[in-house]
């Protein structure tokens, strides 16, 4: 058989093909390509989404702002002084976008108006923190993204 460049396009194809192949068989089977949703719950969650859009603007409401730093314990929150704090009932979320393993739900117990998230639960990097407390009957939500 003659070698000509018209079998060595074809070899090339048939090469290229087998490698694109071999690269989207190893990429659906493999663990360490496997990447799920951001939450698990996505299409329930989307349902409530009003219920959060809501909090948000009652939070932007208030007078004052929530006051977000860094300090020598961990994270400090401070609530604005319009809100009498052991009224204040809910939830803080932290979350993690690189490891779910390290997300973390907290209640909220104020004696004053300064929440610390203590440096154990916050490794360095990118975290998501989202406020959900309720003050009087009355929804509110608090979201930032810091890195720590």
């Amino acid at each position: 058989m003659k070698f000509n460049w018209g079998t060595g396009i074809v070899i090339g194809m048939a090469l290229f093909i087998g490698f694109i192949l071999y690269l989207v068989f190893r990429m659906t089977t493999e663990d360490a390509f496997d990447h799920d949703m951001v939450t698990e719950d996505y299409y329930a969650k989307e349902m409530v989404y009003q219920l959060e859009i809501d909090a948000e603007t009652n939070t932007q409401n208030l007078a004052e702002k929530i006051q977000s730093h860094k300090v020598d314990g961990g994270w400090e929150l401070v609530f604005p002084s319009e809100l009498e704090p052991k009224k204040i009932d809910g939830k803080l979320f932290l979350y993690r976008p690189s490891n779910e393993k390290l997300d973390k739900e907290l209640p909220i117990a104020l004696t004053n108006s300064h929440l610390l998230i203590p440096d154990e639960y916050l490794l360095g990097g990118r975290w998501n923190i989202t406020l959900e407390w309720e003050y009087e009957g009355k929804p509110f939500m608090y979201k930032e993204e810091i890195v720590y």
